[in-house]
């Protein structure tokens, strides 16, 4: 009688959910956001102000214009910000599902300009899909305890709802954007 108690006890402890984070988890997860998030704000300053060797908001401008965007510098401006906040937010965790759909919304058009015929470099895409997944996966997951967002009440709440409805809304204007594009 004694071993079936034991069992069962042993099964049930084995089968219980664990725990939802751990400081590990919440440790990679704060990893993968400076990553993520300042490689996006470097991206977003080299357009903007030309830092660490990018073309600066000008030569950004004519590229967007000639990938056929209308007002290239105001796509400039709008992507190096998108670029630049949506970086800050994911790596302080900072309004993390906003971020997400900031930064999905880039990379839709990113993607489509850059073209998928080529995976690996040179002139392939596996940079911006590994960026791109990571974005998703930190909205999806959220940015754990060591986070801004650990501290608003609203957003520790309800996660699931608010990261799916950001990264819809990120494609909706990531693909409205490609709409206006020539």
């Amino acid at each position: 009688m004694t071993h079936v108690r034991r069992d069962q006890a042993l099964f049930r402890a084995a089968s219980a959910p664990a725990p939802a984070t751990t400081a590990t988890h919440d440790t990679g997860l704060l990893v993968l956001r400076l990553v993520v998030g300042l490689s996006m704000v470097g991206h977003g300053t080299m357009k903007l102000f030309g830092w660490f060797g990018g073309p600066g908001l000008t030569a950004t401008g004519k590229g967007f214009t000639m990938a056929g965007y209308p007002a290239g510098d105001a796509m400039a401006v709008i992507a190096g910000l998108s670029e630049t906040l949506g970086g800050l937010g994911l790596a302080l965790g900072l309004l993390t599902p906003l971020a997400g759909a900031a930064l999905t919304g880039i990379f839709i058009n990113v993607l489509d300009v850059r073209g998928l015929s080529a995976y690996f470099p040179p002139k392939g895409v596996e940079l911006e899909v590994l960026l791109f997944a990571g974005v998703v996966a930190l909205t999806l997951t959220g940015p754990g305890r060591f986070a801004a967002d650990h501290y608003l009440p609203v957003l520790r709440e309800s996660r699931p709802r608010y990261s799916w409805f950001a990264l819809l809304l990120g494609v909706v204007v990531g693909f409205i954007v490609l709409l206006v594009r020539d």
